[in-house]
Parts: structure tokens; sequence; C-alpha cells
């Protein structure tokens, strides 16, 4: 099914069936974020980014969320 087919096809939805949609759109999405994350720091790809933000911390270079 074409991008065009879908979009089409969402158009003819109820508000609750696009509702559904979107979530589950989300929730695949989140789940492959999170996916890339877990890769990414198991590859090492964060390692730098992890240092940095360390040394900051404990240089005092950080404030409170």
């Amino acid at each position: 099914m074409s991008v065009e087919e879908l979009e089409k096809a969402v158009t003819k939805l109820s508000a609750q069936e696009r509702a559904r949609l979107m979530k589950f759109l989300e929730e695949m999405d989140a789940a492959e974020w999170d996916r890339q994350i877990e890769e990414d720091a198991r590859s090492g790809k964060l390692d730098k980014l992890v240092e940095k933000s360390e040394a900051d911390f404990r240089a005092g270079r950080f404030r409170e969320l």
C-alpha cells in the first residue's frame, strides 16, 4: 500500500479511529526511538556525551531542572 493510499484511507476514518491510529503511531515511533537509543548506547556512540556531561557535573556546570 502506498503512502497516497494510506492518506486517502485515513481521511475516511472517524475521529475516534484517527485517535486510535495516532496513539498506535506514537507508540510505534517511541519504541523505535528507544531501540535506536539503546543501540547507540551499546555501540558506544553516546560515550563522549556521557563523559562530557559527567565532567560538567563534577565541575559544577549544571543547573537544577
